[in-house]
């Protein structure tokens, strides 16, 4: 701060050098005037010490105001307004009424911004369910033919859609996640299931063995956001696996009672380079590029769910071919204060 504050000053201390210097040449080249050299001496150590005393006096008044500004900056919160120092000078005033100004339209503008994006979240969520009822109309009809090869087809396609549209929901429904999460116990494996039975018929598009394996285990979680995540998972493995290949669900408990899924398919894996980003938003990667229908979306959305929820989604490394998506859940007992707060008891 001194540092900066003697830059910012650099005119007054020229000012003061050249006053000085001009005062002791008068003094030696005017004739009329006998003054010692070590008097003038005298009256360069006295000045030097008048204007360093003025200095730092004019240091600490003019750099209160500042510093604390600094101090604020690094414990900045919300409230930062509210905790804006008292100026004790008018260039202090002025700055600290743009501050106030600048928060009030920053804050105005952010509670326009949010009520434009509720409208739209609203005006979105409205939309999925207007679509959702001619999409059942659809399954319904699809369901009753299912021996046409034709239309076995079109519910391939019928599925693609009604995927897109479920995840935008999701998508509307996510900056709102926490008030609509509820714990419960469930079986890992069931909750798999569900959700292979969901994209059967993608799998039998391209001859696909989804198989799940190891042991069953329970867990704490929220079962539509968890299947939300594992939706989100199989959707890729199924996208980029070749035809005629296998999918294999591996779930196991590991000694910490922490309980893992692995998600391990047969496709052309994820390259070491790409590795770092593919929870990116919109990243694809090579192979996004090469099949040319990712969106960069659906490991994104993925790993966001996964955090709120408290589970762990990563990619195993080290893969020469295929890829290993790993979830691991948490001790059932790191629940229970949560468990505990909540209204309803989580069914055994």
């Amino acid at each position: 701060m001194l540092i900066r504050y003697i830059g910012s000053r650099k005119s007054w201390i020229l000012l003061f050098v050249g006053l000085l210097g001009l005062t002791d040449l008068l003094i030696l080249i005017e004739q009329g005037i006998s003054v010692k050299f070590t008097s003038i001496l005298y009256l360069n150590a006295l000045y030097l010490i008048l204007f360093v005393a003025f200095f730092l006096w004019r240091y600490r008044r003019e750099t209160k105001y500042v510093a604390t500004l600094l101090n604020l900056q690094k414990e900045m919160d919300s409230d930062w307004v509210e905790s804006l120092p008292e100026p004790d000078n008018e260039l202090d005033r002025i700055t600290n009424d743009v501050l106030r100004k600048a928060a009030y339209q920053f804050k105005r503008k952010l509670a326009q911004l949010k009520e434009d994006q509720l409208i739209e979240n609203d005006f979105t969520a409205s939309w999925i369910h207007e679509v959702k009822t001619p999409l059942t109309a659809m399954k319904l009809i699809l369901d009753a033919r299912k021996s046409d090869p034709d239309l076995r087809r079109m519910e391939l396609e019928w599925l693609r859609i009604h995927l897109l549209i479920d995840r935008q929901l999701y998508m509307s429904r996510l900056p709102a996640l926490e008030s609509d999460y509820m714990l419960e116990r469930v079986s890992i494996q069931r909750l798999v299931a569900e959700e292979i039975r969901e994209l059967a018929p993608w799998c039998m598009e391209k001859n696909l063995a989804v198989s799940i394996e190891g042991e069953d285990a329970l867990v704490v979680t929220d079962r539509k956001w968890c299947r939300f995540i594992i939706r989100q998972l199989l959707t890729n493995a199924i996208k980029y696996s070749p035809d005629d290949k296998a999918i294999t669900f591996m779930t196991m408990v590991t000694e910490k009672q922490n309980v893992i899924l692995d998600l391990i398919d047969e496709g052309p894996g994820i390259q070491s380079h790409d590795l770092p980003r593919i929870f990116d938003k919109g990243f694809t990667g090579v192979n996004g590029r090469i099949h040319n229908a990712a969106t960069g979306l659906g490991l994104y959305l993925a790993q966001t769910v996964a955090e709120k929820i408290g589970v762990a989604l990563y990619v195993l490394p080290g893969q020469t071919q295929g890829t290993t998506m790993r979830i691991t859940f948490s001790d059932p007992n790191a629940f229970e204060t949560i468990r505990r707060g909540q209204e309803n008891n989580i069914p055994l």
